[in-house]
């Protein structure tokens, strides 16, 4: 079966394993999903993330596994939102980026220069594709 929004899979087996309590879900990798990942990591809404190679056969895929958090028995990640998707891209310059939550969230954009935070974006002078919302 594949798969028409890759992203949007994973964010809704991020939201699905906290709705169920799990300790890591896995899915199919792929370089964004891993740079969303990474990011996800550096601000503290995820444990951490690894890809996983097959175990040795050559058709299985290579695996993304995202250890998720909690505190207090409580998803870190209140809320996550696909935002642009592959029938509609949403696309923003650096000034008009949105603040989520009044800085207490985050939006996730693919820049030229990698995928990074909106905070990170207006410093470095860059707009682009406005993937997802965390906070």
């Amino acid at each position: 079966m594949s798969i028409t929004d890759p992203l949007a899979d994973m964010i809704t087996r991020i939201r699905n394993g906290q709705a169920a309590g799990k300790r890591e879900v896995t899915m199919p990798s792929s370089k964004l999903k891993a740079s969303v990942c990474r990011v996800l990591q550096e601000e503290g809404y995820i444990e951490g993330f690894r890809v996983d190679p097959s175990a040795g056969t050559a058709s299985a895929k290579v695996q993304l596994t995202v250890t998720l958090k909690y505190y207090q028995g409580r998803p870190v990640i209140g809320h996550i939102q696909r935002f642009s998707k592959p029938g509609r891209r949403v696309y923003r310059s650096r000034d008009s980026l949105p603040e989520v939550l009044g800085g207490f969230g985050i939006a996730i954009v693919s820049t030229s220069r990698g995928v990074m935070t909106d905070r990170a974006s207006r410093e470095a002078g860059h707009g682009g594709e406005l993937l997802c919302v965390v906070s």
